[in-house]
């Protein structure tokens, strides 16, 4: 089985940028792509950037145990879908996994094995700024998010490895050599 993943923190930290840097400079890593209730954002699309789903849709996939982590994130749901990951680890394929920390959580008893990487933001006040920034939410969404973020960031000691994502390149590179060392342990 290969090694998976999973890169957590608070919405806005910039999981999917430092993620996307990561995938460029290490290509033989994969992302899974997760399934969620919410609505596409302008240039989604499904099946590359997540699996949208119903509820109904999501709620028959739970009972199904098709998923290895599923939580409710601000309003909507997401969750990994087993096939996703058992069909890339089986063939030798290390994963990604961008989840929130509820999904780490349940990854980390499901998949003990997994590497749990917490990303940090400099500070909260910059989060603020990068929910904002990519106005993608209504006030009151963002408002929503920074309070789920606030117990988020409080649970940072839970994870082995963290990552600040200070200055994005220097942040790429800090996760980079540290999946690099885990795939370098696992051939050795």
């Amino acid at each position: 089985m290969a090694r998976v993943f999973v890169i957590t923190g608070p919405s806005g930290v910039g999981k999917g940028t430092l993620i996307r840097g990561l995938l460029a400079r290490i290509p033989e890593l994969e992302l899974s792509v997760s399934a969620t209730t919410r609505e596409p954002r302008p240039g989604e699309v499904d099946g590359v950037d997540y699996h949208f789903l119903s509820e109904d849709e999501f709620d028959r996939k739970v009972k199904a145990g098709a998923f290895v982590e599923h939580a409710a994130y601000s309003g909507r749901r997401y969750g990994t879908l087993r096939s996703e990951l058992e069909r890339r680890t089986a063939a030798g394929i290390p994963v990604v996994l961008e989840i929130e920390v509820q999904g780490a959580r349940q990854v980390r008893q499901s998949l003990p094995s997994a590497v749990q990487v917490f990303i940090v933001p400099p500070s909260e006040q910059a989060l603020r700024e990068r929910l904002v920034g990519r106005g993608t939410d209504a006030p009151e969404e963002i408002e929503r998010r920074l309070e789920v973020a606030e117990r988020e960031l409080a649970a940072q000691g839970e994870f082995p490895h963290k990552v600040m994502n200070d200055r994005q390149e220097e942040a790429v590179g800090q996760l980079e050599r540290l999946v690099r060392a885990e795939l370098d342990g696992e051939a050795g």
